[in-house]
């Protein structure tokens, strides 16, 4: 049997809520020639039971893990048993248009420098309606060598936007599972240091946002970024590793105007005093030191210490 021209990975943990509904944007695709794995995550019975029901398509798989609560770890078992060679990536809480695999295989095909692609995107609510925020959010398509705009986080790049080539997922080593937060974007500062990519500038998913992805202490993002910063900067010199020292001391202030607007204006200001070895150098970074401090201290609202 010949392999399909996409493996799609969907990790998923006890999500009926939205999970038919992004399968069934699966099987809409234009593009049929697809295998989807899922790997399930410890579910409880009636998500294993829809599952089971869905392998009576001979493209289906589901892969029973033992419970992680590591969706990296979970996306990294779907990619070990992909069999295609693109790799497409879609959370079981978000959706796909039709054409979405279509056109972005046509894109890699006619750009055969480029090994990965994204789309547009556009952020729904729980019931898959548009934010009212969308209505205003800046968009800018980065092609080409990215690897600046992906360390700056300019390039907005959401995870069921990404097709890539399956070798080149697995070079760059899958998921870094000693993360379980902004693990998409450690992995795209891995595809961007080793090939440019082709983007395509249509809003081909909807990305789902509700109570449930939402519950995160304030500043883990930023934490599990400066993660990858450091990681990457401790491989590369030169302007590449100044660029991600940077972006660390950045990322530093970032995380402590989110602590200090929950009110926790001791540990945002210990934030700040910690990443002065990162951004003394930087000007940008002594108006941004002044202004967490600032908001920390100055703003009534930031609250209690």
């Amino acid at each position: 049997m010949a392999p399909p021209s996409v493996s799609i990975v969907m990790p998923t943990f006890n999500r009926m809520e939205f999970l038919p509904a992004a399968v069934e944007s699966v099987y809409a695709q234009t593009l049929p020639d697809w295998e989807l794995i899922i790997a399930d995550d410890g579910s409880d019975d009636s998500t294993l039971a829809y599952l089971e029901s869905l392998t009576r398509d001979r493209r289906v798989r589901v892969l029973r893990l033992q419970r992680s609560g590591n969706p990296g770890a979970a996306r990294n078992a779907g990619i070990a048993a992909a069999r295609a060679a693109h790799l497409a990536f879609l959370d079981s809480d978000d959706l796909w248009t039709p054409s979405k695999l279509e056109r972005q295989l046509a894109a890699l095909r006619a750009s055969r420098d480029c090994r990965w692609s994204y789309s547009a995107f556009v952020v729904v609510d729980a019931a898959g309606t548009p934010l009212a925020s969308e209505r205003t959010r800046a968009w800018t398509p980065h092609g080409g060598e990215i690897f600046e705009q992906v360390v700056r986080a300019t390039a907005s790049i959401r995870l069921p936007s990404v097709v890539a080539i399956t070798q080149l997922v697995r070079e760059t080593g899958g998921f870094d599972e000693a993360i379980d937060r902004s693990e998409d974007y450690d992995l795209w500062l891995r595809l961007a240091l080793r090939s440019p990519v082709v983007v395509v500038d249509e809003p081909l998913i909807r990305v789902r946002r509700h109570a449930g992805n939402e519950n995160r202490p304030p500043g883990s993002a930023h934490i599990a970024r400066d993660y990858s910063l450091r990681k990457m900067a401790q491989q590369l010199s030169g302007a590449r590793r100044d660029l991600l020292v940077e972006e660390r001391s950045r990322n530093a202030l970032a995380r402590a105007a989110a602590v200090a607007a929950r009110g926790g204006r001791w540990r945002s200001a210990a934030i700040v005093c910690r990443s002065l070895p990162l951004g003394w150098k930087y000007p940008r970074w002594w108006y941004g030191a002044a202004k967490a401090l600032g908001r920390a201290f100055l703003d009534r609202r930031s609250g209690a210490p």
